[in-house]
């Protein structure tokens, strides 16, 4: 196993950490909830071997369930791992166990601690945006979080950069503890963090987390085009991620080319590209299967050649949104008599 250090922080974190999306078993994402208790224990054996210390988790994942199971399975190696989980989805009915107000985070933070079993969370994570609460209510019962000593660190997942950013300067402002890690999507067939988010990130000295970073498991390979909508797979009920599947299969065939050059899988090589890519601290694994997971922690082995990252970045280079392709233009030699005369 590889480390890093998380951000800005001292925290040192495994390339690789498991996400335990997977644990438990909820009617509301059948396709997804689907690991009990004895195959969970199999991956966490699996992953403490491997040398990951690093795990990943939810408050909203199998109505809980999920943190349940990662605090037992690993209550007895408290000291040796990171857990993170995240606030911010509904929990409940009631219209009050949503968002990032002071009251539902205090209240989701102290049952998140109930089930992970634990004193402490190592990283907490705001799972989404939350359009009604003041950012600055939202970062100060973070900031009290960090000093009670309940939360270690934070992070932000799935926000804009805009509204990272802005984040940011108010917890500067105020002397609060301040974000270290950024939790995204990002693969070969979702590259929008590079347009805005990354570059943040870079100014910034904050850290990538990838959640998905084989787009819903369409990179392992597995998937043909008459299999993408059967009943047991991942995408026939929970196809959340918006990329065009036609060109998601050149890319594979893409990637194919590539592994035997490695001797590896189509993951492993989709996996590698992205710890390529300087941001990029962790890459979060999950599996529902053992050999899916055996397979995937072999992805930190490879080293890609800069020939090859040059020609998948190529193929799956996302298109310029305005204001980068003008900015773009203004350097491009092509371009240069018009804007300079």
């Amino acid at each position: 196993m590889k480390y890093t250090r998380l951000g800005h922080t001292g925290l040192i974190v495994s390339k690789l950490s498991f996400g335990a999306m997977t644990f438990g078993n909820h009617p509301s994402l059948p396709t997804i909830y689907k690991v009990d208790q004895e195959n969970a224990q199999l991956m966490i054996d699996k992953c403490i071997e491997s040398g990951i210390n690093f795990f990943d988790t939810a408050d909203g994942y199998a109505n809980g369930q999920s943190e349940v199971m990662l605090g037992k399975l690993l209550e007895h190696r408290r000291q040796d791992v990171i857990i993170a989980t995240k606030v911010g989805f509904r929990t409940g009915e009631p219209i009050t166990q949503a968002g990032l107000s002071k009251r539902h985070i205090l209240d989701s933070c102290h049952r998140s601690l109930q089930r992970l079993n634990t004193d402490y969370i190592d990283l907490y994570i705001l799972h989404k945006e939350d359009p009604y609460t003041p950012l600055e209510e939202t970062l100060e019962v973070l900031n009290d979080l960090v000093r009670s000593g309940k939360v270690r660190y934070i992070g932000f997942s799935n926000w804009s950069a805009w509204k990272a950013a802005s984040a940011l300067q108010i917890q500067k402002a105020n002397h609060f503890a301040q974000f270290c890690s950024g939790q995204m999507n990002y693969s070969l067939l979702g590259r929008d963090v590079e347009q805005d988010i990354i570059p943040f990130m870079d100014y910034s000295g904050i850290s990538m987390t990838v959640w998905s970073p084989l787009a819903s498991g369409f990179l392992s390979g597995k998937y043909t085009r008459e299999s993408l909508q059967d009943p047991d797979n991942r995408f026939s009920g929970f196809d959340l991620l918006p990329f065009d599947k036609e060109f998601a299969f050149t890319v594979v065939d893409k990637i194919r080319e590539i592994a035997p050059n490695y001797n590896a899988s189509v993951a492993q090589i989709a996996l590698a590209w992205l710890l390529s890519k300087s941001v990029v601290a962790s890459i979060i694994v999950g599996a529902s299967k053992i050999p899916q997971l055996e397979d995937n922690l072999k992805a930190v082995e490879i080293q890609l050649t800069d020939t090859d990252i040059a020609a998948l970045d190529e193929m799956t280079k996302p298109q310029p949104l305005y204001p980068h392709w003008f900015n773009q233009n203004l350097v491009d030699a092509k371009h240069k008599a018009i804007f300079e005369g």
